[in-house]
This record gives structure tokens, C-alpha cells and sequence, in this order.
């Protein structure tokens, strides 16, 4: 395993509509193991694979510690509830805004081992789960955000999705 880079806003990579996994094998387990680790090792609750460069359809939330959704090709099933609330990115370090998503998601994606799985979250893990797969399709959450502010170091602060 492996940290990699996290890509920067500004890199036209994040703005670009990812491809589907063909097939989860060795190397797209791989990816996404590296993808936990710098996921761990930044502190946060998400990344998507454009965030280190990987233009494939899959990411990882981490919503609680040791609560890890392996999601390849992700499809979001239904939606519902609206609540806003602050985010950050990794992609947009020092900075947080207030994103209204849905408080409800059910959404369906391979796992790490190529089963498919359909996962309910509520609260903060359908907020991660929606800012993580926005990122598939090139959208930033400072796309849906107002009241984005710069963030001083804050190491608690509920950024870096």
C-alpha cells in the first residue's frame, strides 16, 4: 500500500466525468487500498478516485472510524430530505462552505470484492457518500456551496471529505 497525492482544485482532472470499473481485480483492489491510506493518513471521511488521479467510477467513505463503504461504480438509488450543513474537501484544503444535500441515500455499487451491494445511510454518511460520488461526475462541493470561508487550523473541523 501506498499514500498518493491528492490531487488539487484548479488540476482539470477533478472536473472530468469518470469511467466505469470493467472489472475489480488486483489492481483496482490496489487503488483502492492505497486510497484508504491516504485517506488515513490525511484525516479524512472520503475520497474519490479523481482526487489521486485514477479517472475510474469509485470511491471510498469512511462516515466513523472503522466504517469503511468501498464503492465502484455507484449508482444512487433514491434520495430524500434536504438539511444543510458545512463541508470541506481534501481537493479544496483550508477552505469549508454550507451545502444543502439530502439526508437520506440508497445507492447501489460494487464492494472491493466485485459483489454488489445496496447500502441506506442517513445524516453525515449519505452527506459523504453524495460529496464522494459528485466527485465521479466533476462536480466540488464549492460547486453547491455558499458561505464558503476560509478555515484556520481547525483539527477537529469536520472538513476533508
Amino acid at each position: 500500500m501506498a499514500i498518493r497525492n491528492i490531487v488539487i482544485e484548479g488540476d482539470p482532472i477533478l472536473r472530468k466525468h469518470c469511467r466505469p470499473v470493467d472489472k475489480v481485480d488486483d489492481r483496482i483492489r490496489g487503488i483502492l487500498e492505497d486510497m484508504l491510506e491516504t485517506l488515513h493518513d490525511t484525516g479524512g471521511v472520503g475520497i474519490a478516485a479523481p482526487q489521486v488521479g485514477i479517472m475510474r467510477r469509485m470511491f471510498i467513505a469512511e462516515p466513523e472510524p472503522g466504517e469503511v463503504y468501498y464503492m465502484i461504480n455507484p449508482e444512487i438509488l433514491e434520495m430524500s430530505g434536504s438539511e444543510e450543513a458545512e463541508e470541506g474537501c481534501l481537493s479544496v484544503p483550508g477552505y469549508a462552505g454550507l451545502v444543502e444535500r439530502a439526508t437520506y441515500v440508497k445507492i447501489k455499487a460494487l464492494d472491493i470484492d466485485g459483489s454488489e451491494r445496496i447500502l441506506e445511510t442517513e445524516g453525515w454518511a449519505a452527506r459523504v457518500i453524495q460529496h464522494e460520488n459528485d466527485h465521479l461526475d466533476g462536480i466540488l462541493y464549492i460547486d453547491k456551496a455558499k458561505d464558503i470561508r476560509e478555515i484556520e487550523d481547525e483539527p477537529d473541523a469536520e472538513e476533508g471529505e
